[in-house]
């Protein structure tokens, strides 16, 4: 069986040896169930959010969001100090995240049902929600990247990370329509049902991640124990200060922030206008069903994208191409936001957009972090990708709040143009990041 997967696989993302494949199967499998729960959490935080604030609001939920991040950021990186981040990757998605989805899910019934009306209590937990689920996006995905990256060397990454970004698709498709689209189809009327399905899969997920370990051999996984002893007798030198210090006093790792905080912003116009205009059509359950199939295209768009070969582009014709090409993708992507605004043109785009995304810019995004030291894996990366990654999101929500003070046609001009200015700044810093790059892999040193 496996020298039959190896067989189809060779013909999309390269040649592997048996053993690293058996490896990038195992942990394809862990992302794809983190990024299937994520993408099955994200279409009831818009909708629960829009049924308990209103969806007028999420910009200014997106700067709670932020400002929450930063206590959170500075918690997850004293505990990336103190345990492993294997053992952090099976137990905060159960714990934390599926203790607070439970007791969440019996107030969504109540709410629901009918027996909690809509009220400033329930106003307030739907902020927290909001944040939640974004927290959980940000952390664990960053989380399960750092630990790879750690274990991973660049020429496995070039193909295995892909791969790996492949089984996260798979995920995407089937956790939102099975979890969230099927009861619905069945007559559930209630999104708690969903919830405490969720949480199933968070248990699951701990199981999977424990039979990981265990089943990974322990050569490939000396890095992360050599890290963790080390950690234990001595504190990281990183820490969420430092993490800070080390992202704003490298370019390298300043220019990985700028090109997410680009995406992040365009994307956060894309993705708010798109869910406006949904919110306008359909309410309830029926907002929850539309958002999960929404969620569902994503993961096939990028599958389809994957399995054509879009990440040959970075075996073919390198890194820098490869990051080259979002920026001009995405200026084409604010051309036809400034022209076409209807509610099929915008799931069309926000589909193109997160599976361009997904499909190409994020494994090459991830590769960047290869030449990096392991404090820059984990501190850094979890700066970029928490704090820096909200911030960008309340740069994009302030955006949307434009149309309230200046009209939906000055906002629009606005908007489209500085997208444009984005575009350019984005191209530029993924050139210097390629050749930096290419630079420190064919020195085979670290970059920072």
């Amino acid at each position: 069986m496996i020298k039959l997967l190896m067989s189809i696989s060779k013909v999309v993302f390269g040649e592997f040896e048996e053993k690293e494949f058996k490896k990038f199967l195992r942990f394809g499998s862990v992302l794809a169930m983190i990024i299937g729960t994520y993408w099955t959490m994200r279409p009831l935080k818009d909708s629960l959010f829009t049924q308990l604030a209103g969806a007028e609001n999420i910009p200014w939920a997106k700067t709670v969001s932020m400002i929450l991040m930063i206590p959170t950021v500075a918690l997850y990186t004293k505990l990336l100090d103190i345990f492993p981040k294997v053992k952090l990757l099976g137990k905060l998605p159960l714990f934390v995240y599926g203790t607070v989805i439970f007791a969440y899910a019996g107030f969504i019934w109540a709410f629901q049902s009918g027996a909690i009306s809509r009220s400033i209590i329930t106003t307030v937990l739907g902020y927290f929600w909001y944040f939640f689920v974004e927290s959980f996006g940000s952390l664990i995905v960053a989380l399960f990247w750092a630990f790879l990256a750690e274990i991973t060397n660049v020429e496995a990454s070039k193909k295995g990370f892909p791969l790996i970004y492949a089984f996260a698709q798979v995920g995407q498709i089937v956790f939102p329509f099975v979890i969230i689209k099927l009861p619905g189809n069945f007559g559930v009327k209630y999104d708690a049902v969903s919830m405490f399905v969720i949480v199933g899969v968070l248990f699951l997920l701990n199981l999977l991640v424990k039979y990981v370990a265990k089943n990974t051999p322990k050569e490939e996984l000396s890095e992360q124990t050599a890290s963790t002893d080390s950690g234990k007798k001595k504190k990281s030198k990183a820490g969420f200060i430092e993490g800070l210090k080390l992202l704003f006093t490298t370019p390298y790792l300043a220019g990985i922030f700028f090109s997410i905080m680009f995406f992040e912003i365009l994307n956060t116009i894309f993705d708010f206008n798109f869910k406006y205009e949904a919110s306008l059509v359909y309410s309830g359950k029926a907002l929850t069903d539309y958002l999960a199939t929404f969620s569902s295209v994503v993961g096939l768009v990028s599958f389809v994208f994957l399995i054509l070969g879009v990440n040959k582009i970075t075996k073919r014709l390198g890194l820098t191409i490869s990051l080259a090409l979002v920026p001009i993708i995405y200026a084409l992507a604010v051309l036809g936001f400034m022209t076409l605004h209807s509610l099929t043109f915008l799931f069309v785009l926000a589909v193109g957009a997160k599976a361009v995304n997904y499909a190409l810019n994020g494994p090459s995004l991830k590769q960047l972090y290869v030449p990096t030291s392991p404090d820059a894996k984990s501190k850094a990366q979890a700066w970029i990708e928490t704090f820096g990654s909200r911030a960008a999101k309340e740069g994009g929500s302030l955006l949307n709040l434009l149309p309230q003070v200046v009209g939906k046609a000055s906002a629009m001009m606005f908007n489209c143009g500085i997208g444009f200015v984005f575009v350019a700044i984005w191209f530029f810093v993924s050139i210097y990041l390629g050749r930096t790059y290419k630079k420190a892999v064919n020195s085979n040193s670290t970059v920072c």
